[in-house]
């Protein structure tokens, strides 16, 4: 963990609705809601289930564990301060429980990334307060 981060933090849409997420990346466990309705896992998180429309909702923990979906090659970062980070892959992660996640690939060669391979999810302590869910090769 570095203790001046100087990278931007994640800025939640709504913290109240997201705090049981950032809650368990801190204790580097991956959770996302469930609705108690029709018992389907979805990645954002939302007042209500997007298959059934219901607010009866519960948070899960989920394995972390996934395939390679879809991704790019970042090369040229939007934002000047992510240039250190070059050449990065940003992924779309379809995890083992349904839901895609987007995040970034570590510990991976850019080369060696291809769809459809094994992922397991890896937490970063960015801060103490903020942990980041990344995935690298299974």
């Amino acid at each position: 963990m570095t203790s001046e981060y100087t990278k931007p933090l994640p800025r939640p849409i709504s913290e109240e609705r997201t705090r049981p997420f950032w809650d368990a990346t801190k204790r580097h466990e991956l959770v996302m809601p469930r609705c108690k309705t029709c018992d389907q896992k979805f990645f954002y998180p939302r007042e209500d289930c997007p298959k059934c429309l219901s607010n009866n909702l519960e948070w899960v923990q989920v394995s972390g564990k996934g395939r390679l979906h879809s991704f790019t090659i970042i090369r040229q970062p939007a934002n000047p301060v992510f240039i250190e980070d070059v050449p990065y892959i940003y992924a779309m992660v379809q995890l083992d429980e349904g839901p895609r996640m987007i995040s970034t690939v570590v510990q991976c060669d850019i080369e060696d990334a291809e769809i459809d391979m094994p992922l397991v999810a890896v937490f970063d302590d960015i801060t103490p307060e903020w942990t980041l869910v990344k995935f690298k090769p299974a």
